[in-house]
């Protein structure tokens, strides 16, 4: 499964937490989360860190929501969710499996899976999502309590910043495989 794949649960809280309410947006992502996880399972893949731990934020911020009751902002819905998001990748970055190493493996031969090059690629690609997720976090907060700052820098501060992540990610391997190759000796 590609990685913007496993973000839809994520696409589809922020669609309906804004035409409905957040616990509807909680719901949705939660179920999405659910089928992805099913499908990769059926598929004979592994479920990927992404996926468990969407799955699982989800969760929390749904019961959380309908426990405590708590009034949701659009900033602060956004904060946490974000947050949750960072938390999943800096968790993979601090267990030493870098969440895109799952994709990558994918796509990648066995052959190079425990190459240093192959891995540290990925470690530095999370460390690019997990700046861009930083971002978002400080886009939302800065909605949230910075009343001079419009709603619209947040959106557009989380766009640049998810933008900037994809293509970090379709770029660097590039970048990486001929440094390796460069270093061999051999021609890119």
């Amino acid at each position: 499964m590609s990685i913007l794949l496993s973000f839809t649960p994520f696409a589809v809280f922020f669609v309906l937490m804004r035409l409905h309410a957040p616990v509807a947006g909680f719901a949705a992502a939660f179920a999405t989360s659910a089928a992805l996880c099913v499908h990769e399972r059926v598929s004979g893949r592994t479920v990927k860190i992404l996926e468990i731990g969407s799955l699982l934020l989800f969760a929390l911020l749904l019961a959380y929501t309908w426990l405590a009751a708590p009034v949701w902002t659009v900033a602060t819905v956004r904060l946490a969710v974000d947050l949750g998001l960072l938390a999943i990748v800096l968790v993979s970055l601090a267990i030493r499996l870098p969440f895109t190493l799952q994709y990558a493996r994918e796509t990648v031969p066995e052959q190079y899976w425990a190459m240093p090059v192959f891995l540290a690629a990925n470690r530095a690609i999370s460390w690019v999502w997990a700046g861009a997720f930083a971002a978002l976090v400080a886009a939302d907060a800065l909605a949230e309590w910075v009343p001079a700052v419009p709603l619209w820098v947040d959106v557009a501060g989380s766009v640049a910043a998810f933008v900037i992540a994809v293509w970090f990610s379709r770029w660097y391997p590039g970048v990486a495989r001929r440094r390796a190759l460069a270093a061999a000796g051999m021609p890119a």
